[in-house]
């Protein structure tokens, strides 16, 4: 029954993932006409943080919270529906390509921008996700002895 729910939960994750990060004008997501893409590790991470006050928390907010909490359910969902998937490694593996081939596909379809520090932050969202479940399975296994 956990594992049906799990899929499902999977499934409008998976949803609204993809409505968010292609579909959403709220998120800057509009086809423009070239390609935009920054490969410099925390450059943008750190403009947002430097210019907090011109762009508003929320802009910074949205940028760095949102992107680590959008892959946290990746690393929480998976493993619960999907035994092989209980491996941090392959999960931060898995998140990081999952992550990959999103900013591949918003840079080729030119929605939104290639940017390294969504990897890096997406990535880290997918292992935040794992952590939590991992010590959720270990207290449950703790308290009451069963496998998922």
């Amino acid at each position: 029954m956990i594992r049906r729910a799990g899929i499902l939960l999977f499934i409008l994750y998976v949803l609204l993932l993809i409505y968010f990060l292609f579909f959403s004008e709220e998120y800057g997501r509009g086809v423009g006409d070239r390609y935009q893409y920054n490969l410099v590790p925390f450059m943008e991470i750190r403009r947002f943080w430097i210019y907090r006050e011109q762009l508003g928390m929320d802009a910074a907010a949205a940028n760095i919270l949102g992107n680590v909490l959008g892959f946290l359910p990746f690393g929480l969902i998976l493993p619960v529906i999907a035994e092989k998937m209980r491996n941090g490694f392959l999960i931060i593996l898995s998140g990081f390509a999952l992550s990959l081939c999103v900013e591949t596909i918003q840079l080729a379809s030119r929605v939104g921008c290639f940017d390294v520090d969504d990897l890096i932050l997406n990535t880290l969202g997918a292992a935040l996700g794992y952590l939590c479940f991992a010590i959720c399975n270990c207290l449950r296994r703790k308290y009451y002895g069963k496998k998922i």
